[in-house]
């Protein structure tokens, strides 16, 4: 019972973590954009925001990946 407990911990911690990622990919790609339209092209904000961007989403495909590894994410054999 205490080992599925902490199973659910961990994959509830493990989804809080990606959709906190998520949601940090999602206010980049607006800060972004915000400053793509409002800058003249003299500063480096929009390509700052873009890499962090890119930097929050490698972050999480590789706890997802190290998650799915470690069985924190069940694998569901079937097609769908």
């Amino acid at each position: 019972m205490l080992h599925l407990l902490l199973c659910e911990n961990r994959m509830l911690l493990v989804k809080l973590i990606i959709v906190i990622l998520l949601l940090a990919v999602i206010a980049s790609l607006f800060s972004g954009l915000f400053f793509l339209v409002k800058d003249d092209g003299t500063k480096k904000r929009t390509v700052k925001a873009l890499t962090w961007r890119i930097g929050f989403s490698i972050l999480a495909i590789v706890i997802i990946i190290i998650a799915g590894m470690l069985g924190f994410i069940p694998a569901k054999p079937g097609p769908l």
